[in-house]
């Protein structure tokens, strides 16, 4: 009942705060206005709703952590004998909460003035220090694969460094995956779920406890997010989302489960993990900026493929789906299980990424006002958003066999539906 409650308490707050964040948007200028044709919108639309998230999963988790969790102790240890709860201080949780807070007023900042991403990343790693700081830190991992021994320790210096890595790229990764209505939410909320599930069936029930609430904000916001969304979370959201991810899957000792602090969180987020490092290696195929945007990642892929904004994000619900079922096969030590999800998970990315027969050029004739003036060739062809490398082509083989007075445009694949 106790899991339930927090959960329940995060949910119930974003989605009541989630509104009052739209009507907060624009009085602060916290809109996103299409600049360019990355953007997936057409109009204006508030960026202000990782506001929504952040309440719902920090009242639920300080709830937990300052309220349920002592008052309700002696319960608790008879309920959950072993649980992490009863042995470890609430401190590493303290430092969560409070480099929350301060990403979550970086994320703002870059919202409302911009910022640039060295800055950004630079207050990154000083959140992860704050965490690091309070004992939420990566000292040792499970090593499977000798009988030598069962760990892997990691002296300090090597400790905050993998810490901070860890951190920064969890947080980045799903800031990166912000490209679609409900995309970063949705999967944020299955990766809470399932991780919250393993450290439940391990012992570490503070750390179920963190993930439900997380999972329970993600999910408040997700129904004004999904397509067509009414609000974005902006970088105050998606920063926040990420760095708690990666805080919280490393807060606790994970007795034998050790795997949750590393695997879990990798396989859970293996879609967008798999492609942020794709785009970093065609960037640097491509000798352009590591974060220079494009429109090469998997979502934009998806889409070129002819599927629209919610055919793509529930595609990728499906894999992070998949992957997350696998993190907790992982957990339980069923290798061969997990890997065979795995791949069949990872079959389905590359071809998405690599395979140019999924290019899928849609033309949709869109008649003139009057007969008289379709007769004199007034007519219009749209054709979905491709790949840059495939973009001109297209368009150039297209223009080759058309009569005079007919255009070929982009569409941002957002009508479609």
């Amino acid at each position: 009942m106790a899991f339930w409650l927090v959960f329940l308490t995060a949910f119930a707050l974003a989605l009541i705060f989630t509104p009052i964040a739209i009507k907060i948007a624009p009085k602060i200028g916290a809109v996103d206005v299409p600049k360019d044709d990355r953007r997936m919108h057409t109009k204006p639309v508030p960026r202000f709703g990782g506001l929504a998230i952040f309440i719902g999963t920090t009242t639920a988790l300080i709830f937990t952590v300052y309220g349920v969790l002592p008052m309700y102790q002696k319960y608790f240890a008879e309920a959950y004998p072993g649980a992490e709860f009863i042995d470890q201080p609430v401190s590493k949780m303290t430092g969560v909460i409070v480099g929350g807070v301060l990403i979550y007023i970086l994320g703002v900042v870059d919202d409302l003035k911009g910022m640039p991403a060295k800055v950004k990343l630079l207050g990154q790693l000083v959140c992860g220090g704050v965490a690091y700081y309070f004992g939420v830190r990566i000292n040792f991992v499970t090593n499977h694969f000798s009988a030598l021994t069962d760990h892997i320790f990691f002296s300090g210096a090597i400790s905050l460094v993998i810490t901070l890595i860890w951190i920064a790229g969890i947080t980045n990764t799903v800031n990166l995956i912000d490209g679609l209505d409900g995309l970063s939410s949705g999967i944020s909320s299955i990766a809470s779920l399932c991780l919250a599930y393993t450290a439940y069936i391990h012992g570490a029930y503070l750390t179920a406890f963190a993930m439900l609430a997380l999972a329970g904000g993600a999910l408040g916001f997700l129904p004004y997010n999904f397509h067509p969304a009414k609000i974005f979370m902006g970088d105050g959201g998606s920063l926040f989302l990420g760095y708690m991810l990666a805080t919280l899957s490393i807060v606790g000792p994970m007795k034998g489960a050790t795997v949750l602090a590393m695997i879990g969180p990798v396989l859970v987020l293996g879609v967008p993990i798999f492609d942020t490092g794709f785009a970093i290696l065609r960037r640097l195929a491509n000798h352009r900026p590591i974060m220079e945007a494009d429109k090469g990642h998997l979502h934009h892929r998806l889409m070129a493929a002819g599927m629209g904004q919610r055919r793509t994000v529930l595609t990728l619900y499906g894999i992070s789906g998949v992957m997350g079922v696998a993190a907790v096969l992982f957990s339980r030590d069923l290798f061969v299980e997990m890997l065979g999800l795995v791949a069949i998970a990872a079959m389905y990315i590359y071809i998405f990424l690599t395979d140019a027969n999924h290019w899928k050029v849609s033309l949709k004739a869109v008649p003139a006002e009057s007969a008289e003036t379709q007769i004199n060739g007034n007519t219009e062809i749209k054709i979905e958003t491709l790949p840059p490398e495939a973009e001109e082509k297209v368009k150039m083989d297209i223009e080759q066999q058309m009569p005079e007075g007919i255009t070929v445009t982009e569409s941002d694949g957002t009508d479609d539906e």
